[in-house]
C-alpha cells in the first residue's frame, strides 16, 4: 500500500487503515469485538497469517484468555478464522489502545486507539468536548517490513496516521481544528513500535488529567514525553490568537528535527486559513515529571511505607546478551501462586529506554527513573513505566489480585522479540474460573457479532484441546449487555 509518507510498502490494515477503528464503550459496558483474520501476505513475517490482539491497559478480570497475548494467553487466530474477544471495562473508564500481540507484528500496522466514558468523570467540568476529533494517536512508520528487521529505525513519526519523510515529498499533515474558547479533552496514545515522543503544542499549555487510564491531580505542563504503550489524557485550553499551531512529537529514534513538517501535526483554529504555521523555534520550560504525577482516587502505595515492606520483594535484573537477546535474571521466574505483594526493581541497560508494562494490572511506581527518592504516600499509578538508563532503576507495588497468567514486558517491540519479558503465574489454583471462556457452556456470543467459522482457530500443530476460545458465534445473547458501535467488528487484511 502507498504509506501517508510518500512511500510505498506492504502493511497490515483494518477497515483500509493501518490506524484500526476506534472502540468506544461506557464504564463497566460488556465488549464484544470479533477479530477477522484475512492476513495473507507470505512477504511478510512468517508468524503474519496467524495473529492475535491485546487490548492495553484492561485488567481482564476473570477473562485472562481475552487478553490477547499469543501463546500466554491464547492460541493465535489462524488465517481465515475469527476470534470473539468478549470482556467487561469493570470499573474502569479512560484511554486504551489496542494492538497485535504475536512477534513484532504491530510493527507493520493494526493498533488503534479505545475510549471508555465514565458517566461520573471527577473531570467532566474541566472540558467542553471530548470525542472522536480529539483522540491523537503517534506511531512510528518503518520502511522496511518487520520481517526484515532486527532492531528497526523508524523512517518517519505519524501523528493520527499522516507524516512526513525526510527525504520525501511533503505529503499531507493531520489537522486538528478546535473552537476559539473551547477547552477540549485531548487523548494522546504512543502506539509506537519502538520510539518515544516529546510531545508538545505551541503556544498552548496542557493540563494532564490522565495517566494510563487512572484519573490524576491536574497538572499544567507544556510538554511531555510519552513512552511507547503510555497514554494520557489532557485538557487543551483554546485561547491564543486565531491561527495555525504546531502540534510536535520529536522522536528519541530516527529523524530528530521539525524540518518541513517531519514529527509535526496542525491545530487549527477553525476560523484560521488553511496554510501550515510559521516555523518556530519552541523551548519547553515547564515539561512534565512523572514524579509529580499524584492518582485523583485512592493515593498511596500498598504495603508498608518503608524499603521492603512488601510481602514478597521481587528483584529483576535486565541484560543484553552477545547474542542480540535479553534475559531476565538469566531465568524463567515462577512467583508464589498464592496472592503476595510484589515490589519489582527494573536495572537499565543499553543507554536506552524501556517502557515496562505489566499485563492484567497496574501499578504504583514508588520510585521513578532518575531519582532515588521513594514516594509511598500518593506515587503515579500506571501500566507502563520507564526503566531509566544505565544502571537507573524503577521500583514498582501492586497487588496480586488477578488470577491469571500475565507478561510483564518491555515495550519496544524489537526487545519484546529478543526475549525482554517474563509471565507471573498468578493464583494458578483459581485458573479455572478464569481461563475457560465457556462459562461453564452458559455463555453465548452476541447474535449481532459477524463472524467467521472456528473449527481451525489455532495455529499449525496445535492441538483443538490447547485452543484457549475457540465456538461459533449463535443466536442467543443470554443477557449479554453490549455496545452497539460498528467498530466492533475488525477485518485485518494485508
Amino acid at each position: 500500500m502507498s504509506l501517508p509518507i510518500g512511500f510505498t510498502r506492504g502493511a497490515v490494515v483494518a477497515g483500509g487503515d493501518t490506524i484500526g477503528p476506534r472502540i468506544v464503550g461506557n464504564k463497566n459496558n460488556n465488549l464484544q469485538i470479533n477479530v477477522v483474520n484475512n492476513l495473507d501476505d507470505d512477504t511478510m513475517l512468517q508468524s503474519t497469517s496467524i495473529m492475535s490482539l491485546h487490548w492495553h491497559g484492561f485488567f481482564q478480570q476473570s477473562t485472562n484468555w481475552a487478553d490477547g497475548m499469543a501463546f500466554v494467553n491464547q492460541c493465535p487466530i489462524a488465517k481465515g478464522n475469527s476470534f470473539l474477544y468478549d470482556f467487561t471495562a469493570t470499573d474502569q473508564a479512560g484511554t486504551f489502545w489496542y494492538h497485535y500481540h504475536l512477534s513484532t507484528q504491530y510493527c507493520d500496522g493494526l493498533r488503534g486507539p479505545i475510549v471508555i466514558y465514565d458517566p461520573d468523570d471527577p473531570h467532566a467540568s474541566l472540558y467542553d468536548v471530548d470525542d472522536e476529533s480529539t483522540v491523537i494517536t503517534l506511531a512510528d512508520q518503518y520502511h522496511m517490513k518487520a520481517k526484515e528487521i532486527t532492531f528497526g529505525t523508524p523512517g518517519s513519526t505519524l501523528i493520527n496516521g499522516l507524516g512526513r519523510w525526510s527525504q520525501g515529498n511533503e505529503t499531507d499533515l493531520s489537522v486538528i481544528t478546535v473552537t476559539s474558547g473551547q477547552r477540549y479533552r485531548v487523548r494522546l496514545i504512543n502506539t509506537a513500535c519502538d520510539a518515544a515522543y516529546t510531545f508538545s503544542i505551541d503556544n498552548h499549555t496542557m493540563t494532564v488529567i490522565e495517566a494510563d487510564a487512572v484519573n490524576i491531580e491536574p497538572i499544567e505542563v507544556d510538554s511531555l514525553m510519552i513512552y511507547a504503550g503510555q497514554h494520557y489524557s489532557f485538557v487543551l485550553n483554546v485561547d491564543q490568537a486565531v491561527r495555525n499551531y504546531w502540534i510536535r512529537a520529536n522522536a528519541n529514534i530516527g529523524t530528530m528535527s521539525y524540518t518541513s513538517g517531519i514529527n509535526s501535526a496542525i491545530l487549527r483554529y477553525d476560523t484560521a486559513e488553511e496554510e501550515e504555521p510559521d516555523v518556530l523555534d519552541i523551548t519547553s520550560t515547564n515539561p512534565l515529571s512523572e514524579a509529580d504525577l499524584v492518582p485523583l482516587e485512592n493515593p498511596g502505595a500498598p504495603g508498608d511505607p518503608v524499603v521492603g515492606g512488601v510481602d514478597y520483594a521481587l528483584h529483576l535484573n535486565f541484560a543484553f546478551t552477545s547474542t542480540a537477546t535479553f534475559t531476565v535474571n538469566d531465568a524463567t521466574l515462577v512467583p508464589p501462586t498464592v496472592p503476595v505483594l510484589l515490589q519489582i526493581l527494573s536495572g537499565g541497560l543499553l543507554g536506552l529506554e524501556h517502557p515496562i508494562h505489566l499485563h492484567g494490572h497496574n501499578f504504583d511506581v514508588v520510585r521513578v527513573a532518575g531519582s532515588t527518592e521513594y514516594n509511598y504516600e500518593n506515587p503515579i499509578r500506571r501500566d507502563v513505566v520507564n526503566a531509566g538508563s544505565t544502571s537507573d532503576n524503577v521500583t514498582i507495588r501492586f497487588t496480586t489480585d488477578n488470577p491469571g497468567p500475565w507478561i510483564l514486558h518491555c515495550h519496544v517491540d524489537w526487545h519484546l522479540e529478543a526475549g525482554f519479558a517474563i509471565v507471573f503465574a498468578e493464583a494458578t489454583d483459581e485458573w479455572v474460573d478464569t481461563i475457560d471462556p465457556s462459562d461453564g457452556g452458559k455463555r453465548k456470543s452476541g447474535r449481532h457479532v459477524k463472524s467467521h467459522p472456528l473449527e481451525h482457530n489455532a495455529s499449525a500443530g496445535i492441538p483443538k484441546s490447547a485452543y484457549s476460545r475457540a465456538f461459533k458465534v449463535g443466536d442467543d445473547d443470554a443477557g449479554i449487555s453490549r455496545i452497539a458501535v460498528p467498530s466492533t467488528v475488525l477485518v485485518a487484511t494485508p
